[in-house]
């Protein structure tokens, strides 16, 4: 089995969930994290909540001002909140992703793994 199976129609699904509402910045890149203030952000950091669901859940984001689309996600184990956080990454180059990865590592309460976009189509993929 490979590592990571990836879809280009997730991507485009991912997309599309992103560019269905307004993101709203709540940290700016450099600002000091809450519970952590030796920390700084990385990117700018907010959320997309979209216009018309009952999602009460939004989509949190690291994005770069030049971001259009999401390049990657980040799902994070965190042990304090006791669930699975998923963060999608917009606009961000390869140094971006390893300083993000690295902002949601440092503590031993939550640990993070990174999906990079892909253009593979699978044969699984396809809906019939």
């Amino acid at each position: 089995m490979k590592e990571f199976e990836n879809n280009a129609y997730f991507w485009q699904k991912v997309d599309t969930l992103y560019s269905s509402g307004d993101f709203k910045l709540t940290n700016k890149k450099g600002s000091a994290h809450k519970m952590y203030p030796s920390l700084n952000y990385p990117c700018d950091f907010g959320y997309v909540k979209t216009l018309n669901s009952d999602n009460e859940t939004p989509m949190e984001v690291f994005r770069t001002p030049q971001g259009k689309r999401v390049d990657a996600i980040v799902l994070c184990a965190d042990i304090i909140n006791k669930r699975f956080e998923v963060k999608a990454l917009v606009g961000v180059n390869d140094e971006e992703c390893e300083e993000i990865l690295r902002f949601l590592n440092c503590t031993d309460y939550q640990k993070s793994v990174l999906l990079k976009r892909g253009k593979i189509i699978p044969a699984w993929g396809e809906t019939e």
